[in-house]
This record gives structure tokens, C-alpha cells and sequence, in this order.
């Protein structure tokens, strides 16, 4: 019988698999996993740059690399984002693009949780969730 592994290495393993897949699926796109979260917020609202970054930051390693700056920028060149006066918005290509993409990325949150009944998959969040909330989380 094989030893069971602890949660942490399970937690590490999966995290780092979702990772790199997600990270090609959308680089094969033309866009990184920091742009595809910038345009997800500018479906809601124009932002300016210090509100993409606000959202960006729980996904950052570091503090010290926090900053919409460059992604967005890249954004704007390719002509999906839009900058008036800092305000940050989608344009028409960015829009047909984002969706295009979601589709993409739909498809791959399908495949992760194939074979998974829904009441398990929620109830391995809300263990998750709790847990972090234990560890000292807040939203």
C-alpha cells in the first residue's frame, strides 16, 4: 500500500499543475495569465493602472513585483485595451478576443474537474476555504 501524502504536497502539486497549463493555454493566445486577469476586470469597468494593480496583487510571489504596469501596456499596444487619460477599457478586438479565450479557457476548468460529481468539487473548496480561514485569511 502506498503511504499517503500529505495535503501541502497535494495543495503544491495541483496548484503548480493548473499553473502551467493555464499559463500555456492562454501564452498560445497571445496573452499572459496577467493579461487574461486585466481583461477580465475591464469587462466590468474601465480601471485605471493602480486599480489593476490592487486586483493583481494576491496573485503576485512578491510585493515587490506588483504592477499592472507592463501588462496592460502590452495590452494597449496590441490594440484589445483602450488607455483614455489612464482609464483602462476593452476595445472591440479585446472584447471578441476575451471571449474567443473564455471559451478556451472554459473548456480547460471542464477537463480539470472531469469526473469530479459537483458536490464533491464544492465541498473540497469549502474545505479550502476554511482552512484559510483557520491559517488566518480574510477576504
Amino acid at each position: 500500500m502506498a503511504t499517503q501524502r500529505p495535503l501541502g504536497f497535494w495543495l503544491k502539486l495541483v496548484d503548480g499543475l493548473i499553473n502551467q497549463q493555464f499559463d500555456g493555454l492562454v501564452e498560445e493566445h497571445g496573452v499572459t495569465r496577467r493579461q487574461w486577469q486585466i481583461l477580465n476586470v475591464l469587462t466590468g469597468s474601465p480601471s485605471t493602472e493602480a486599480e489593476l494593480t490592487k486586483v493583481l496583487k494576491p496573485f503576485f510571489d512578491s510585493e515587490s513585483d506588483v504592477s499592472a504596469a507592463e501588462p496592460v501596456a502590452e495590452l494597449v499596444d496590441s490594440g484589445w485595451v483602450a488607455d483614455d487619460e489612464g482609464q483602462f477599457m476593452l476595445t472591440a478586438i479585446g472584447r471578441e478576443s476575451l471571449a474567443r479565450l473564455s471559451e478556451v479557457v472554459e473548456r480547460h476548468r471542464t477537463q480539470i474537474a472531469e469526473g469530479i460529481p459537483e458536490e464533491e468539487y464544492d465541498a473540497a473548496v469549502d474545505v479550502l476555504q476554511r482552512m484559510a480561514h483557520n491559517l488566518g485569511w480574510s477576504e
